[in-house]
């Protein structure tokens, strides 16, 4: 029996009558089937593929043939605009069968929240961190709303998963899942994973119900793809004016002081341009999205807020500032177009950074043949363990430290965590008044109190950072967006002007009680700058792909004449060098710079290691290792190299103790300060190191 056939005349009725469907897609047929049948899936499905009916239908099948008491489905978000953009969507859908969704999140109105309490509706719509404050707010009656809970819906699961804000969403799946009378049905949408068995297993936590993978076959379709190397900013933000001319488009950069500068160059030169990051004020997101909507001459310079399948209408065109740094990111934006019959999938990657032709080039090649990253699944993910602790205390006022470990015990994310483990961080957070224990009962401590307390415990609801921020204001009091502290402390009142949405703003005044910013229009305004001290690490499998590059003879037709001339002169700068065997090692001046591109985790940890056994200065990046000090030459840096692949080198405690001692103090989450140092170090080793990784490419160099 099909899917379709499987639906109730309800819904089979509204699907024909109300949307015009007259069948449904593969991927819908096939998850449905999965979803009726009550198992747990990851549904996976190009952008635009149809991935949110494949959950849904099913979702409100079990609704209409039995209504349940209070909430029936949930869908999570990543974001609170692609909650927004799907808002309208599933409202359709609900109200075709007499249903009602409702979405919660931070700028939702608390008389609306407090009218849906009082009568839930069957579909709610919200984020991790919304789910979060109804856990553990009073005036949420979680055991009335969740109890008839049946099924979650999680868009864009690769997002998340691997993530601290998908081990708590995992941890509040777990939460929830105690509310409910049901074995929550777990379903995960995505349009790009490399290894959806694990993800899935990942998804299922503690339910009992089996797991599958959706992934229907695709057809293979012509893509059209531009690589550029261009000389500065301004000359690819020109470039990129030319060929969206009179075409709608996304251009996505890499950072937000680079969106900033790509919309200064583009406004003013016959082509509407919008601008869409986190700190653009919610207003102007959506008021770009709408003017995008109406117009045909139109361009969103964005970061990846517009990378998660929010919809902005039919594209023409998107274009790509340097490189992303995965293929995930690559296929999810070249993803928004192609979607009207007729026309192609396209990227054209802009490049000011000669750099990002390799990686760009090793991006598309890797995509080619198939391959996206996978993504990690944790076990050891301490900051959310902490995190979910003081959660709990602040849910149920006092709770048993045997009571969290059940609870905490059944999230994937934990399961590599041992329970003496979890008692030393238990002990270590009252020695330090996170938590204060009576009774044999754990609640929340001074510390902890005065860290988290601030408005209502609001910086307890997200397990990630937010930073000092000054909300930017015309003196017609209209909002813009926000800047951080760091970037705030020097600006001149009626001297400084700066960028924010695409255009120039001189600071009037600057409000440090309200942190609140004044601003006039300006003629010119410099980059902002916002976070961003930790380097940014590109995989094992793309570094070695650029590496390919390099030591090929392909010839990329999709690489313009500056693109392919810096290819050529890398080619022959480094290629005979990479093509020999043994280590890639080249001596300038003293220095030894060993060619690895093996990836900034490897290479960070390789770096350490030289450090350990020889005393050297190394720093290392995504591609090489720089090694600098007494002695330092072919023969001995090959030694070394020989000493640091031995047999336990990098299984020795000392030499275990002597890296953690050397790596820098990021504060990664700000639930860092609440661990045992030797946990806290272990959250910055997880991101900068790679131990298994780099051992295996030592002996294998």
């Amino acid at each position: 029996m099909s899917t379709f056939a499987r639906f109730p005349p309800r819904l089979q009725e509204a699907i024909v009558s109300r949307l015009g469907w007259t069948s449904l897609r593969p991927v819908q047929e096939l998850a449905g089937q999965a979803i009726l049948d009550g198992k747990n899936a990851v549904v996976l499905a190009p952008t635009a593929g149809g991935k949110t009916e494949a959950a849904m239908f099913p979702a409100l099948a079990g609704l209409v043939e039995r209504e349940p008491e209070g909430v029936g489905v949930i869908y999570i978000a990543p974001i609170k605009a692609l909650l927004n953009n799907q808002e309208g969507r599933l409202g359709t859908y609900a109200e075709m069968v007499g249903l009602r969704r409702f979405v919660w999140h931070g700028d939702v109105a608390d008389h609306d929240k407090r009218k849906f309490v009082r009568e839930p509706a069957e579909i709610l719509m919200t984020t991790p961190e919304s789910l979060e404050v109804m856990l553990v707010s009073a005036r949420s009656p979680v055991e009335r709303l969740f109890k008839d809970l049946r099924l979650v819906v999680i868009d864009e699961v690769h997002a998340m998963a691997g993530t601290d804000r998908g081990s708590h969403l995992m941890s509040v799946l777990e939460r929830l899942g105690l509310t409910s009378q049901h074995d929550l049905q777990r379903v995960g949408l995505s349009a790009t994973v490399g290894n959806p068995e694990q993800i899935v297993a990942w998804l299922c936590g503690s339910s009992r119900r089996q797991g599958v993978v959706v992934n229907p076959p695709k057809t293979p379709a012509k893509r059209d793809l531009h690589i550029g190397l261009h000389e500065s900013v301004g000359a690819l933000a020109q470039e990129a004016t030319a060929r969206a001319q009179g075409k709608k488009s996304l251009f996505f950069c890499q950072s937000r002081a680079l969106t900033e500068s790509v919309a200064d160059w583009m406004r003013g030169r016959g082509i509407d341009v919008f601008v869409h990051h986190s700190s653009v004020s919610l207003e102007e997101r959506r008021a770009a999205e709408e003017r995008f909507h109406e117009g045909t001459n139109a361009c969103i310079v964005c970061t990846s807020t517009l990378e998660l399948g929010i919809d902005v209408g039919d594209l023409d065109l998107v274009f790509q500032a340097n490189a992303p740094t995965s293929v995930s990111s690559f296929l999810q934006r070249m993803g928004r177009t192609g979607r009207r019959a007729g026309t192609t999938a396209n990227t054209t990657f802009l490049c000011e950074e000669p750099e990002a032709v390799l990686q760009a080039v090793a991006l598309v090649e890797l995509a080619r043949e198939g391959w996206v990253e996978p993504v990690p699944v944790m076990g050891r993910c301490w900051p959310v363990l902490v995190h979910q602790l003081l959660a709990m205390t602040l849910q149920l006022g006092a709770v048993s430290a045997e009571r969290c470990w059940e609870q905490l015990g059944r999230v994937p994310d934990f399961a590599a965590i041992a329970r003496g483990e979890f008692d030393e961080v238990v002990e270590h957070m009252k020695r330090e008044e996170f938590l204060f224990e009576s009774g044999g009962l754990l609640s929340m401590g001074q510390r902890a109190e005065r860290v988290f307390g601030r408005k209502n415990f609001q910086e307890l609801y997200a397990v990630f950072s937010s930073p000092v921020l000054y909300r930017v204001q015309t003196q017609a009091g209209r909002d813009l967006g926000s800047l951080e502290q760091d970037f705030v402390d020097r600006l001149v009142e009626n001297m400084t002007s700066f960028l924010l949405g695409g255009r120039a703003w001189t600071a009037v005044r600057v409000n440090h009680t309200d942190r609140v910013i004044l601003v006039r229009e300006a003629p010119r305004g410099m980059k902002p700058s916002w976070g961003g001290f930790i380097p940014q690490m590109l995989g094992f499998t793309l570094c070695q792909r650029i590496k390919r590059v390099l030591t090929e003879g392909v010839e990329y037709p999709y690489v313009d004449t500056a693109g392919r001339r810096y290819i050529e002169e890398q080619r022959a700068e480094l290629g005979d060098l990479l093509r020999r065997a043994g280590p890639a090692v080249q001596m300038d001046d003293g220095q030894a710079r060993w060619w690895t591109f093996a990836g900034g985790r490897v290479n960070h940890t390789i770096k350490y290691g030289l450090e350990i056994a020889e005393g050297w200065k190394v720093v290392a990046d995504n591609f090489l290792v720089r090694i600098e000090g007494d002695g330092v030459t072919h023969e001995t840096v090959r030694g070394a190299i020989r000493r640091i692949g031995e047999a336990g080198f990098w299984e020795a405690a000392e030499t275990r103790r002597a890296m953690l001692a050397r790596l820098p103090g990021y504060r990664l989450s700000k639930f860092q300060d609440c661990l045992p140092e030797k946990f806290a170090l272990e959250v910055v080793a997880g991101y900068l190191l790679d131990v298994e990784g780099a051992a295996r490419w030592v002996r294998e160099s």
